[in-house]
């Protein structure tokens, strides 16, 4: 079983910066992919970042330019530098790890971007 342990949310005036990590516990191997995801009040989840353990990178049109996915196979951790937040990126972020037989979440980490 894998556990997904996220950290770096919090409150942050617009403008500001943020950086998420997250930490897979557990044995991964093969291909799979490492993101976040966010869920604002009252809308549904959407994608936000993605990583592939070969190195393809998604990024949401909301985000691109303004945030920056990495992440260190060797130590099972993905990053997620966001810059120039703004208001609308308030959510809860949560950490994704996907392979071809299975798909861990995070527990989530506030980030909350004031005017």
């Amino acid at each position: 079983q894998v556990q997904l342990v996220e950290s770096g949310g919090g409150l942050v005036q617009a403008g500001g910066s943020l950086r998420l990590s997250c930490a897979a516990s557990g044995s991964i191997s093969g291909f799979n992919v490492m993101g976040w995801y966010r869920q604002a009040p009252g809308k549904q989840r959407e994608l936000v970042a993605t990583m592939a353990s070969g190195g393809n990178i998604h990024y949401a049109d909301s985000v691109e330019g303004r945030f920056a996915i990495s992440r260190d196979n060797a130590k099972n951790t993905v990053h997620l530098q966001m810059n120039s937040l703004k208001p609308e990126d308030t959510a809860v972020y949560y950490c994704n790890l996907a392979g071809p037989r299975y798909d861990y979440w995070g527990q989530g980490t506030q980030v909350t971007v004031s005017s």
